[in-house]
């Protein structure tokens, strides 16, 4: 596997990221991100293009981030008020960007974007540093179904309108938890293709990774809506805690 570039990401779809996340309940957890700060200063890690952030500095709360790619950070920079969000450039396993946060943020599956189960490790306990005593780690992630693969393989429609296409192609490694990714999106200047790798986990491994950063899981949801989450969900917003505080 290829030594693991943190920007690679965002240069090959900052330009267009906003509209690939359209579709997302964004205004739902934004709500929800809310009511945990409590008021708090907010750190989001792969802050992207602020599509989280800008709605949660609006609401009043002081907000910041890290992300690894440049490409992204210039995206938010260009929107009204992206450019008073203070953003660390880095690899958010390892960067500081302050302390005493009320929250830490890592949304969409993006934990998977790590390389490893090292790093995952690291960036929980990168998490826990950055909160203040009481202060909560939120992570929203998928959960792994490795039997909707046949072969280790599996081609699916993501999006389909008349002005565009979205497929995936997607290669399973189990014996590393990882999934090689390449996005196929077709519109009428042609196609474009957008590789991503995950390295997966389940629920009960994030949750271990806190236990090691000295984090205690407080809620586990199917959804940013507070969904109870099942044997069924496939997909959680889990939050996690450090013990202290009022």
């Amino acid at each position: 596997m290829a030594e693991f570039d943190a920007s690679s990401y965002g240069r090959h779809i900052a330009d267009i990221y906003d509209e690939t996340v359209r579709g997302l309940p964004t205004d739902t957890a934004v709500a929800c991100l809310a009511r945990l700060a409590e008021g708090g200063p907010v750190l989001e890690f792969g802050i992207g293009t602020g599509r989280l952030a800008l709605p949660l500095a609006e609401r009043g709360l002081a907000v910041a981030g890290v992300d690894g790619s440049p490409d992204m950070v210039a995206a938010l920079r260009a929107k009204p008020g992206g450019d008073r969000v203070p953003v660390t450039v880095g690899d958010f396993a390892e960067v500081r960007a302050g302390e005493a946060f009320a929250l830490v943020v890592l949304a969409f599956n993006t934990v998977f974007a790590l390389p490893s189960q090292d790093a995952q490790v690291r960036c929980f306990a990168n998490a826990a540093a950055h909160l203040r005593p009481g202060g909560r780690f939120v992570v929203e992630a998928w959960v792994p179904d490795p039997g909707a693969f046949r072969d280790r393989a599996a081609l699916r429609l993501l999006a389909l309108s008349e002005d565009v296409v979205t497929a995936e192609a997607a290669l399973l490694a189990p014996a590393e938890q990882m999934m090689y990714t390449t996005k196929i999106r077709l519109t009428g200047e042609g196609p474009r293709l957008l590789p991503a790798n995950h390295r997966y986990a389940w629920p009960a491994e994030l949750d271990l990774m806190g236990r090691l950063a000295g984090l205690e899981r407080e809620h586990r949801w199917a959804d940013w809506a507070g969904t109870p989450f099942t044997d069924d969900s496939r997909a959680h917003v889990s939050v996690y805690r450090l013990p202290g505080g009022a």
